[in-house]
């Protein structure tokens, strides 16, 4: 596994209590057994409200479907028993929907977020010998520069302040030869035809508890509806206009009303109340790519919006 350092100066650090110390007397507090390398409250906090509150429907071990382990796959480009024995790292890990995946292929998994996700995440994982769990941000990550061979970051890029930014601190992890996994949202018109930016200004400036009650009444009124009318394109349409509820009957139509209810209640409340939303074109990841020097670049509209991975070379 890799060991953790300072997120700044990238001094190496000890257990001494109940806290991670250097010897320059940079210290971070252990709660729970999850080291913290960020503030407890800070613009994610939605994120962890929303993982506490959804802590295993996208978890494929729970919900019975292979949605995550598909789509871990197609991001990846190859089995994953070829992670076997790499180091891993996963930014932005969430409740562990990949996470349980990356765990059971082998890699030695160093799974992060910004929220207080990590303690879903690490409840849900237990405690295998190939994992680790930290609560830190993507621009101060705690391990030294180019120690991963796979960085793997998806659903998260568009939510921080500066996607270009973001690209290039996950870059600065991956090790010579190593691959960068990474998907982005990018415009759909699916955005104008929703009155999701409506009901979005006024959501995302509310407290994380505040919002979610909110949230829960919107879905509670539309989704039935949604699944009423599910055959109907007349209905579909003009509930489009007035829902913003965030349904994907037609995408994944082998589910039952169950999951599919439970799910727009999670991604309801996820892209209605997070604080950054950024679009990025096909064209502009790869330009982002190229410019750090990457070379084998795969990169395609799929799943949320724009996939890709690449490799860093070794020279």
């Amino acid at each position: 596994m890799v060991d953790f350092v300072a997120p700044v100066t990238g001094n190496a650090l000890y257990k001494e209590g109940t806290s991670l110390i250097s010897d320059k007397m940079e210290v971070f507090p252990v709660i729970d057994n999850i080291p913290r390398f960020v503030e407890m409250n800070n613009y994610a906090n939605a994120f962890g409200l929303q993982w506490k509150s959804f802590a295993k429907i996208q978890l494929d071990s729970y919900n019975g479907s292979t949605i995550s382990k598909d789509r871990l796959l197609r991001c990846l480009g190859k089995p994953l028993d070829s992670l076997k024995d790499k180091d891993v790292l996963e930014v932005g890990c969430g409740a562990g929907r990949f996470t349980e995946y990356l765990i059971k292929s082998g890699a030695h998994v160093h799974s992060v977020d910004l929220s207080m996700a990590v303690e879903v995440n690490a409840g849900n994982m237990g405690n295998p010998a190939n994992y680790r769990v930290a609560q830190a941000d993507v621009y101060r990550l705690p391990f030294p520069s180019e120690s991963f061979d796979t960085v793997f970051c998806i659903g998260v890029i568009q939510h921080t302040p500066s996607p270009e930014k973001t690209i290039e601190h996950l870059w600065k992890m991956v090790k010579p030869g190593g691959q960068l996994i990474i998907d982005h949202y990018t415009f759909d018109w699916m955005y104008l035809i929703k009155p999701v930016l409506l009901y979005r200004f006024f959501l995302k400036r509310m407290k994380p508890e505040k919002s979610k009650k909110a949230v829960e009444k919107i879905v509670r009124f539309f989704f039935p509806l949604h699944w009423k009318f599910q055959n109907s394109r007349l209905m579909t349409l003009l509930l489009n206009r007035v829902s913003p509820c965030y349904v994907y009957i037609k995408t994944l139509p082998g589910m039952d009303y169950s999951f599919h209810y439970q799910l727009s209640r999670l991604d309801t409340y996820d892209g209605l109340t997070d604080y950054y939303k950024h679009l990025r074109s096909k064209t502009q990841i790869h330009k982002i790519l190229i410019a750090l020097g990457a070379k084998n670049i795969v990169i395609r509209k799929d799943g949320n919006g724009i996939e890709a991975r690449c490799l860093r070379p070794l020279s």
